[in-house]
């Protein structure tokens, strides 16, 4: 089971920590992804880090401005999202799974999004 936390509403330019928190012995093993959805719009892949954090990957629209870690003794992830814009507004999704990839249909542990929401 995951559980997302840390949105708010944040100005344009202005930054925002999410934190994903995991239940279960096997968070460790899995991959762990952020995915974003806006209204009208379909959840779009943020970035991923593998099981044990040697991998990371970024969508385009995100890099350079998001970085994600997580730390398996805490069982637990976080997406740091700096220089946030406007088009960045969505719910954002922890999600976690065996194997990584980044279409959300391959993800079967979702936490329940939190809401970012950045003003001009």
């Amino acid at each position: 089971q995951l559980q997302a936390s840390g949105g708010g509403l944040v100005q344009s330019g202005g930054s925002l920590r999410l934190s994903c928190a995991a239940s279960g012995r096997t968070f460790s093993r899995y991959t762990m992804a952020w995915f974003r959805q806006a209204p009208g719009k379909e959840r779009e892949f943020v970035g991923g880090i593998s099981w044990n954090g040697g991998s990371i990957d970024y969508a385009d629209p995100v890099k350079g401005r998001f970085s994600i870690s997580r730390d398996n003794a805490k069982n637990s992830g976080n997406l740091q999202m700096n220089s946030l814009k406007p088009e960045d507004t969505a719910v954002y999704y922890c999600a976690a799974d065996w194997q990584y990839s980044r279409n959300a249909r391959v993800y079967n542990y979702w936490g329940q999004g939190t809401q970012v929401t950045v003003s001009s």
